[in-house]
């Protein structure tokens, strides 16, 4: 921002030649702007929302001064005036602005039109095919182009007031298109649930901006939705009554009586759903849901009793096996016996229609699905393998020989999110086996369960220790309760081979709240640093140097951080920006394309934020990994390769769908598993620090597990057990048949 005394207000017009910085939350911009008149550029700042280089400005506001960048022009409002010279009209075609325009098309149009050529676009498009080479195909594609930019800056320009981002902005259009601006002014609280990216608090600031009351029962009700969604977002399936009301009144500032009203008229509606519940002390509890968690739950314990209970089986051949004679068949394919435990949960896989096996590293859990797998294939039984993440389908497949794939595809999930498959179209199986189940939430697990054919069997293999799901439920160890009708084995025995890895040896003693063992361990490391900054730099030095030269490791390929939280200096956020620098500078003739904070280049290691039923082939989902592999600035997109080896297409606008995974949270990391594991554990990150997030960013290692930071932080986070209690109704459903 200027600082100093400003002058009158003042207009400026000139060509955006380039975007120095871009708060796309915000939409401040601090930009180089040539006013024309031959001399330096000048500094522009403010809401530039929406503008692009190119484009001619005509500025309103104020001179001012920068005590360490000089003399700028603030920027009060602003409106785009089309360029009305050859050069300019060539350099706002080839600005990028027009999807399907590079610079090279830009000089044959205007070679060809002239100072006419903007307005050809706009009122005779087809006289386009006059240009050599410019066919049918291309032409459609620039004036769809061309009249989707001036739709959506019409947008924009009635946003632009209410501090909603460039990329919102364009959301809101491609959802709605010519009612947008309707849409915007009589319903925005909708917009938080149809556009992504919107939340509550931006539908606030608009309703705000178009005149809705504080206290409109519009605005309180969506205020209690939105508290509800929240909550799932940190775990839970519903709140109780009392603390969704206390946390509505903090977020909305109105009476508790309004809300409470509000609630009521919502129950009535069908808005929300409130039950009696038991709560984690078998005290009666009100919990209120959102809808579609509610019939989840209930779907979901629905289901898997009826699994349970089913009067066929479709794997009746080990009904009356003769398991001493299968088991040793068994030993003799594999030239390896099972445990006791092993054996008990082979078994149980293949005689019960549900069933649960879990257990820490080395504890044979691979080994024993093998043996499940080998016994059920030998009975000739349709088996499907599926986990809930590329990385960890890829394993499963690599340690069975059998192909699995994520659970989004098995299920082909579709736009909107319902299943190819469900109980009117189920999986033709006899087995299905799901790895990585502790990341299974409410709604995914609902879904899957609902696609199993009677008779089948359903077995779910996973640690319960680790972190649960990143969405809402506890689905596993709710499974795993007292009283749950499902049958389950857990795993402890460490065999010999795993008890000499260090990763597996600490991964257990963190597990049973012991310090790490760092003596004679060659796999597992500690770079003390009691400075947070000094440890985020010592961070990208072990990836990008250390473990390179130590180990032959890829920096990118094979070496993956893994923080306890985003924010701060030894953050993923920060050590994001870090790691890239180091890993992926800028090289010149390589494109790359800004987005806000951030800077997409080719090469890049990201990851998928949401979900997104409408790309691919069956979906992008929250958490899927990949590397950018292309840069189109005509096209404006950017490719990224997945790790389930698909090419998936960004629009620019999309990006903030993507952000870097360099590094990524420990929550970020479940169901994926990396050669080498680096872990910055440090005192800013006090309140995250939990043994089964220690427990889980450990055993995301194959070979290589290195911390660095604070003794003390490490320390903290082996002692403290207390990961908070997700408000979840499943093992209760469970139990009482309900």
């Amino acid at each position: 921002m200027a600082s100093g005394e400003p002058f009158r207000p003042a207009v400026l017009e000139g060509v955006l030649e380039r975007l120095t910085y871009a708060n796309e939350e915000t939409g401040y911009t601090v930009a180089r702007v040539d006013p024309g008149r031959g001399g330096d550029l000048v500094t522009v700042v403010g809401a530039l929302l929406g503008a692009h280089p190119g484009e001619s400005l005509r500025m309103e506001g104020r001179w001012g001064s920068h005590p360490q960048y000089g003399r700028q022009f603030q920027v009060e409002n602003y409106t785009t005036v089309l360029p009305a010279t050859v050069q300019g009209i060539r350099r706002y075609l080839g600005s990028g602005l027009v999807k399907g325009v590079g610079p090279r098309l830009a000089e044959n149009i205007v070679g060809h039109f002239g100072a006419e050529a903007l307005d050809v676009i706009e009122n005779t498009p087809e006289r386009l095919m006059e240009v050599p080479k410019l066919g049918p195909k291309r032409t459609r594609t620039i004036t769809e182009a061309w009249e989707e930019q001036k739709a959506i800056k019409e947008v924009m320009v009635f946003l632009q007031g209410i501090e909603v981002s460039t990329s919102l902005a364009v959301r809101v259009y491609k959802k709605h298109g010519d009612a947008s601006i309707r849409v915007v002014r009589e319903e925005p609280y909708s917009l938080a649930a149809d556009v992504w990216g919107i939340g509550f608090k931006t539908a606030d600031t608009i309703a705000r901006a178009v005149g809705i009351p504080h206290d409109s029962p519009q605005r309180v009700k969506a205020g209690i939705q939105f508290t509800l969604s929240e909550s799932t977002g940190d775990g839970h399936c519903y709140l109780p009554e009392d603390a969704l009301i206390s946390e509505a009144v903090k977020i909305l500032q109105v009476d508790s009586a309004l809300v409470i009203d509000c609630l009521a008229e919502l129950v009535a509606e069908e808005g929300v759903v409130r039950e009696k519940l038991p709560d984690g002390d078998g005290e009666a509890v009100t919990g209120v849901y959102l809808v579609p968690f509610h019939r989840a739950e209930i779907s979901l314990a629905g289901q898997l009793r009826s699994l349970l209970a089913a009067g066929e089986d479709r794997l009746g051949a080990f009904a009356d096996v003769d398991w001493d004679r299968a088991l040793g068949w068994l030993g003799k394919r594999t030239g390896t016996d099972l445990a006791p435990a092993q054996e008990q949960a082979v078994r149980l896989a293949l005689t019960s229609r549900v069933a649960v096996l879990t257990g820490g590293p080395g504890c044979g859990k691979s080994f024993t699905v093998a043996s499940v797998i080998t016994l059920a294939a030998a009975k000739r039984a349709k088996i499907i393998l599926a986990a809930p993440t590329g990385r960890a389908a890829k394993r499963l497949t690599e340690l069975t020989g059998h192909e699995a794939s994520t659970v989004h595809r098995l299920l082909e999930l579709k736009p909107g999110g319902d299943a190819s498959y469900d109980r009117d179209r189920p999986l033709d199986c006899d087995l299905l086996v799901v790895d990585e189940a502790s990341m299974l939430d409410l709604l995914l697990a609902n879904k899957l369960a609902k696609a199993v054919p009677p008779g089948a069997h359903l077995l779910l293999v996973g640690d319960v220790d680790q972190l649960p799901s990143v969405g809402a439920g506890q689905v596993l160890r709710d499974l795993l309760a007292d009283g749950s009708p499902v049958p389950s084995v857990r795993l402890t025995q460490v065999f010999r081979q795993a008890a000499q890895s260090g990763v597996v040896v600490n991964a257990h003693r963190v597990n049973t709240g012991k310090p790490v063992e760092l003596e004679g361990m060659s796999d597992f490391f500690l770079f003390p640093c009691d400075d947070t900054e000094t440890a985020a730099e010592l961070t990208v030095d072990v990836v990008a140097n250390r473990i390179p030269r130590k180990f032959g490791l890829d920096p990118r390929r094979d070496v993956q951080v893994l923080a306890p939280m985003h924010r701060g200096p030894a953050g993923a956020g920060n050590l994001n920006q870090l790691l890239q620098t180091a890993l992926t500078p800028p090289r010149e003739g390589v494109p790359e394309r800004r987005f806000g904070g951030r800077v997409f280049r080719v090469g890049d290691k990201v990851t998928q934020i949401r979900n997104n039923y409408d790309k691919g082939a069956n979906g992008v989902f929250n958490g899927t990994l990949g590397n950018v592999t292309a840069i189109d600035q005509v096209e404006q997109s950017l490719t990224v390769l997945t790790d389930e080896n698909e090419e998936i297409g960004y629009d620019f606008a999309e990006l903030d769908e993507l952000t870097h995974a360099y590094a990524l949270t420990v929550h970020r990391s479940q169901g994926s598993e990396y050669p080498c594991v680096v872990v910055p554990v440090t005192t800013s990150a006090w309140m995250m620090l939990q043994r089964n997030l220690l427990y889980t960013a450990i055993t995301r290692a194959k070979k290589l597990v290195v911390l660095v930071g604070s003794r003390k932080a490490v320390a903290q986070a082996v002692r403290n057990t207390a990961s908070g209690r997700r408000h979840t109704a499943l093992d209760h459903r469970l139990a009482v048949g309900r």
